[in-house]
């Protein structure tokens, strides 16, 4: 058996994959990823502030093919 990381667990790695620019693309994601009551998982400020400052330390643009 595998273990599914909590909804806030992979929040926070999704924000550390530098694959999401917002938090409200990592809430989509999770949302994709089938998890439930995302929005209240992370809607405290502390959690919220945590999720936008690791985005913009992570964030790395799509590369643009010519």
């Amino acid at each position: 058996m595998t273990h599914r990381p909590t909804t806030l667990e992979r929040a926070y790695q999704l924000a550390d994959s530098g694959d999401f620019k917002t938090v409200g693309d990592i809430k989509r994601r999770l949302t994709e990823e089938r998890y439930e009551r995302v929005k209240e998982h992370l809607e405290g400020p502390s959690i919220m502030r945590a999720l936008r400052e690791r985005c913009a330390r992570t964030w790395r643009p799509p590369e643009v093919e010519a």
